[in-house]
């Protein structure tokens, strides 16, 4: 089995997706036979692969930083919302069925398989796959029926690196709260954490990185700063919102524009 690793988040929208393709990119510079993997997204904004199936648009855009084509294995589920209480299910890039919110957990148990052998098959072809959890690995009302988030990593033993958005504030809390509200043997698969959407000077993170550090045993590997004008399609959920919010108050919609380059300056990722 080759390597894998989970990039999990504190919040919905923490950059998750972001560092994922990140992740992919940097590894595919270094010739590594990479690709992305998200075992459950719940989102309206979906592409279409090559042989029709439907999966998560950020999938889609993390099998382009990786230079391959997008496959149904690599969203084996997404969940497309018709209400805040229904879902159409989709899996392997098929629609399956209507289900409620409440019903969901019962599905959960047939879907595991077809997750776990996807992520499986995956690794068979690849070096790494670098797979994205689903909102917080923190929501442990959940967890029972997770699939996409340490459900996922105690079932193929995968280390988790945790991204904390430090832009809405309280990131410490947030990673030492992530990791203290998990069982021991969750607690035991988080590696690592990562501060993303910083502005300002770096210096000034050092006494609380030192401090998560103390506190809990995990270092921190990195401090991402704030990149305007990524505008990357949004899954739903706050980043959904927010760009709700800015078109209620009249804000100028962006339209179409070339979304995310590489550093070395050849075709944007997506947006192509």
């Amino acid at each position: 089995m080759r390597g894998a690793l989970l990039v999990a988040g504190t919040t919905s929208d923490a950059g998750k997706s972001v560092v994922t393709a990140g992740l992919c990119r940097w590894l595919a510079r270094q010739g590594v036979r990479v690709a992305p993997f998200k075992a459950q997204n719940m989102s309206l904004n979906s592409a279409v692969t090559a042989d029709g199936a439907e999966i998560g648009r950020a999938q889609a855009m993390q099998a382009a930083a990786c230079g391959i084509e997008p496959e149904a294995v690599m969203n084996p589920v997404l969940l497309k919302p018709g209400s805040d209480m229904h879902a159409q299910v989709v899996v392997l890039g098929t629609p399956l069925t209507n289900v409620s919110a409440a019903d969901y957990g019962e599905l959960t148990p047939r879907l595991a398989p077809i997750v776990h052998d996807a992520l499986a098959g995956l690794r068979e072809r690849f070096d790494v796959v670098i797979c994205e959890g689903a909102g917080s690995p923190a929501e442990i009302n959940l967890r029972a029926r997770d699939l996409a988030n340490l459900g996922l990593a105690r079932a193929a033993d995968l280390p988790v690196l945790v991204v904390g958005d430090i832009d809405r504030g309280g990131v410490f809390a947030s990673l030492f709260g992530t990791l203290a509200v998990l069982d021991p043997d969750d607690q035991r698969l988080v590696s690592a954490f990562v501060i993303n959407k910083f502005r300002g000077d770096e210096r000034l993170l050092a006494p609380g990185i030192e401090t998560l550090r103390a506190r809990t045993g995990r270092p921190t590997l990195g401090v991402l700063p704030w990149r305007p004008g990524l505008w990357l399609d949004a899954e739903g959920g706050a980043a959904g919102e927010f760009a709700q919010h800015r078109q209620a108050r009249g804000e100028q919609p962006v339209v179409a524009a070339e979304l995310v380059h590489d550093e070395a300056g050849d075709e944007p990722l997506v947006g192509r």
